[in-house]
């Protein structure tokens, strides 16, 4: 399926834009652009126009695709590079270890979609049938759904504006015949724009079971998942817990570990403190996830003797337990 056939198929999505005034009404409102709150907003001509208001069409089919599905999980960083897809397929790696679980892994990262790499199924292709778009599987009980497989070539760039990202997200979540799902893991771009606000508002109705932050120990990251956090905080979306990765270096040979990111402000750690989130966990810097990553294997089934492995299998340990699932 090429990129241009998903962009003439994408819906309109009635979505609040990212950059939207605090008190925005909404798009769904018969205020929009209207409002003493609309006036200065660089969408306000949009939404006055006689678009039509009113919910979502594609809610309902989300809402019913969704009900198959038991635990919804997004996976966050405010910055890029910090590890977060990284972190989202050794998440569903290890909820599908048990082959009793049945795991989705959907990559919401439209422009830099990575996880078909890092799951070793990049030259793989969507396929469709009377149920809808078939996952990727990588194994029988873990499915993957990315742009990344429907773009000609690994080079290509995908340009689109909100409003195509936005419908291509409603298309994954309402088109994919993901089936019954224990989990759900959704990666998402860094930063807090059309891509996140999405996902809230189609599985507002669904429910989301909660958020992961992924960050690493210097500042300048962790100020950017401050952000992060208001963000979840300002449209209702549950935290579960900081994870923070790069935790230190972790020699293969020696195994002993030195500080490469210095947690100059304290890190995850104090980050959690400060704002009332548990720290779910650390996860060292150990170089074998990169390079087993650029091979698409499970760094916890090549490396399973790693401090980072058993960082990450604590970890989704702790997650179960917050979610009750342990």
């Amino acid at each position: 399926m090429s990129s241009n056939k998903v962009a003439e198929d994408t819906p309109n999505p009635h979505s609040i834009p990212s950059n939207a005034p605090e008190h925005c009404p909404g798009t769904e409102s018969d205020l929009a652009g209207k409002t003493d709150a609309c006036q200065g907003c660089p969408n306000q001509e949009i939404c006055a126009s006689e678009n039509p208001k009113g919910p979502d069409p594609a809610l309902p089919h989300i809402r019913d695709r969704m009900s198959a599905v038991k635990r919804k999980i997004v996976v966050l960083s405010g910055k890029g590079g910090v590890g977060k897809s990284t972190f989202a397929a050794q998440l569903s790696w290890a909820f599908a270890a048990d082959e009793q679980v049945q795991t989705g892994l959907m990559d919401v990262d439209i422009c830099g979609p990575s996880i078909p790499t890092i799951l070793g199924i990049a030259s793989e292709q969507v396929h469709s049938s009377s149920a809808g778009w078939s996952p990727v599987y990588v194994q029988d009980n873990l499915g993957v759904m990315s742009v990344g497989f429907m773009l000609p070539s690994s080079r290509d760039a995908v340009m689109w504006r909100g409003p195509k990202k936005n419908g291509l997200i409603a298309q994954f979540l309402k088109d994919v015949d993901w089936g019954e799902l224990d989990y759900l893991v959704i990666d998402t771009p860094p930063g807090t724009s059309d891509e996140h606000l999405s996902v809230v508002q189609y599985l507002k109705e669904s429910g989301i079971d909660g958020a992961i932050l992924i960050t690493t120990p210097q500042e300048v990251a962790l100020q950017d998942v401050r952000k992060e956090i208001d963000f979840c905080r300002k449209v209702g979306l549950p935290i579960l817990g900081l994870v923070e990765n790069m935790s230190g270096f972790v020699c293969p040979s020696c195994k002993s570990e030195s500080q490469i990111f210095k947690p100059t402000t304290g890190g995850a750690e104090s980050l959690a403190k400060e704002t009332g989130i548990q720290l779910l966990g650390k996860v060292p810097l150990d170089p074998r996830i990169g390079r087993s990553a650029d091979y698409g294997l499970s760094f916890l089934d090549e490396y399973p003797d790693s401090p980072a492995s058993a960082s990450y299998l604590d970890i989704i340990d702790r997650i179960k337990q917050v979610l009750g699932d342990k």
